[in-house]
């Protein structure tokens, strides 16, 4: 061993394991660290956002698509209290990054140096992440490094994958020792266990005998690369699917048997089919608020008499909502095979046993697209959301990547949009974090150069973390930001209007002494960052404008203004006690006699 800085020891990890890049934002805590990743330009890059939440985004979204960690910088105190947003998102829907954040000398814990966090423990800033990461270390010495860094390296994939904290003290990254960096196999960490063989069994026997199955697929699913299997087992049993968000895509959901989204703004047959299924096959879901309709019987679960089979990696997530007439800790994609070799072992190559079924759920799609179809033609100005989905439907390309911000954007999205294929659609669901689609367009763009990006964002979110056209400038990534322009906090203000008699505060942007709908020209804000922008206010006009901007393969804004009174047909329920709960625009609930 020769004698080794830490912040070479780190940097020579990021690139062993596989880690090109390092999204991160400079600080007096982590000079000594940018210092290494210096000497090291040729094997790793670091790219420099205007904030470090948006480091963070970028890093959870190019896990999404690419399922490689990456790494993120941030210097002690603000810099690093700037990212727990980004780490909450990614740790609710299941994506890994390694967050290391840098912290005040070793020599000065507890004195209350410059930006260290002291009230309750020295340094203790971990404790502001614990919440949000699988595990924290904040190592102390140099010699201490190397089992910290193939620890958290390796935690951030096994079992269900989620972010990791390394807190470094400003003088590890300078100071040397004689230490080297431990082993790590080349095989990694077994992160696909299987059921058992008489589980196997046993569901098989129950799908085989169901007369309406359906299986419900979240972020699990996408996260272990089960598409082509779940597709192929689907096609051979004729059993229809229903999805969260970030399930969307395992299965093309212009395939008849993808019913789409279930629960408050899921597609009607979606929730039909939910409230009537006798055998429910959930893999890599765990029944949200959203996705469920708040829990409340007949709006998008009957559970029972419906008998559920939970598939998980986590075994917390099984029976957390709902009690499972089989519960299952297994990896999805190898659920899947199994489930398909008892198939192949049985000679089972096509199962017609659900004809009836399907055709019952054939019969509600009818009903929905008729009762949908007419305002997706309308032509106006300013346009109506069902019309902007329709059109980048048409105009976007199979493989783009969409990721949508939080928002009343995002309930369009997911009730009508098609997924063509997995890791295609970014969600951010379970923190809906706003500032995620803005900034985590970036990481996708990295993650996937050839293929076009294109964020969804809501006028107030992305004046929330406009500073990415810097960075997409700055780095030349060539994505695209779609702003959903309706001059509100838009979901909050129909809550207003909904739950509160339309008493309308702090959520409409207005300007002048009649209030007259603001909002900064974002097409003139984006060109003076150096991106092309266009605002568009007639549906007619939407298309082209898109069209342009995906060939253009540079930065680019479109201002798109959107009718702000038309909401989604709700076809579940959401439940926020003690208000009460909305019954379905379209469609009723159904209980069992």
């Amino acid at each position: 061993m020769t004698k080794i800085k830490g912040g070479e020891l780190i940097a020579d990890h990021l690139i062993r394991a596989g880690m090109p890049y390092v999204f991160g934002i400079c600080g007096h805590g982590n000079v000594g660290m940018l210092d290494a990743l210096y000497d090291r330009k040729d094997h790793i890059t670091m790219i420099s956002p205007r904030h470090e939440q948006t480091a963070g985004h970028m890093a959870d979204a190019y896990y999404r698509v690419s399922h490689q960690p990456v790494a993120t910088l941030t210097s002690c105190g603000p810099g690093s209290a700037n990212i727990p947003m980004s780490l909450a998102c990614a740790q609710a829907d299941s994506s890994a990054f390694l967050a290391i954040t840098a912290n005040v000398p070793t020599s000065q814990f507890n004195r209350g140096p410059f930006q260290e966090t002291y009230m309750h423990g020295q340094a203790s800033f971990p404790d502001s992440v614990k919440p949000f990461v699988k595990r924290s270390f904040q190592p102390s010495r140099v010699e201490m490094l190397p089992l910290a860094l193939r620890q958290a390296t390796n935690l951030l994939t096994s079992g269900r994958p989620g972010p990791v904290n390394l807190d470094v003290p400003y003088n590890l990254f300078q100071e040397e020792a004689d230490t080297a960096l431990e082993p790590m196999n080349g095989a990694g960490v077994d992160n696909r266990p299987g059921a058992a063989p008489e589980i196997i069994t046993a569901v098989t026997d129950m799908l085989l005998a169901a007369n309406a199955p359906l299986i419900f697929v979240g972020h699990g699913i996408t996260i272990s690369e089960a598409g082509a299997d779940l597709t192929d087992l689907q096609h051979r049993l004729q059993i229809p699917q229903v999805a969260s968000p970030n399930g969307m895509g395992s299965l093309d959901m212009a395939d008849p048997l993808s019913l789409g989204f279930i629960g408050r703004n899921g597609t009607y047959p979606a929730n039909q089919a939910g409230r009537r299924a006798d055998i429910l096959l959930t893999i890599g879901a765990r029944f949200d608020d959203r996705s469920a309709s708040s829990w409340r019987e007949g709006y998008s679960w009957n559970i029972p008499p419906s008998k559920l089979i939970h598939v998980d990696i986590d075994p917390t997530e099984i029976g957390r909502n709902y009690e499972p007439f089989m519960g299952i800790q297994a990896d999805a994609r190898t659920f899947v095979r199994q489930i398909l070799a008892e198939l192949d072992r049985r000679g089972v190559t096509r199962h017609e046993g659900t004809k009836s079924w399907l055709a019952q759920i054939a019969g509600w799609q009818q009903e929905w697209d008729s009762f949908i179809a007419p305002n997706f033609e309308i032509d106006s100005a300013p346009m109506r959301p069902e019309r902007v989905v329709r059109d980048m439907m048409q105009v976007v390309p199979d493989n783009a990547i969409l990721v949508p911000d939080s928002g009343a954007h995002h309930n369009w999205f997911m009730q009508f949009w098609k997924c063509r294929r997995p890791q295609s659609m970014l969600n951010t669901w379970g923190y809906s974090a706003m500032g995620f689609g803005v900034s985590g367009v970036l990481g996708a763009k990295l993650a996937a150069p050839d293929r076009p990006c294109i964020a969804v964002v809501g006028d107030g979110g992305f004046t929330m973390t406009p500073h990415v056209l810097c960075t997409a400038v700055e780095y030349n990534i060539p994505a695209i930001w779609v702003i959903w322009n309706n001059y509100a906090w838009g979901a909050i203000r129909d809550l207003q209007h909904g739950q509160f008699g339309g008493r309308e505060i702090g959520t409409s942007f207005t300007h002048g002494p009649n209030s007259e709908p603001y909002n900064p020209d974002f097409a003139a804000l984006a060109k003076a960052h150096g991106v092309d922008g266009i605002k568009v206010s007639r549906s007619s006009d939407f298309r082209d404008a898109l069209g342009a901007a995906i060939a253009a393969n540079r930065p680019y804004v479109i201002d798109l203004e959107v009718d702000p009174g038309v909401r989604p047909p709700s076809t579940g329920s959401w439940e926020l006690p003690p208000l009460q709960a909305p019954e379905p625009a379209f469609g009723a609930p159904w209980r069992p006699l």
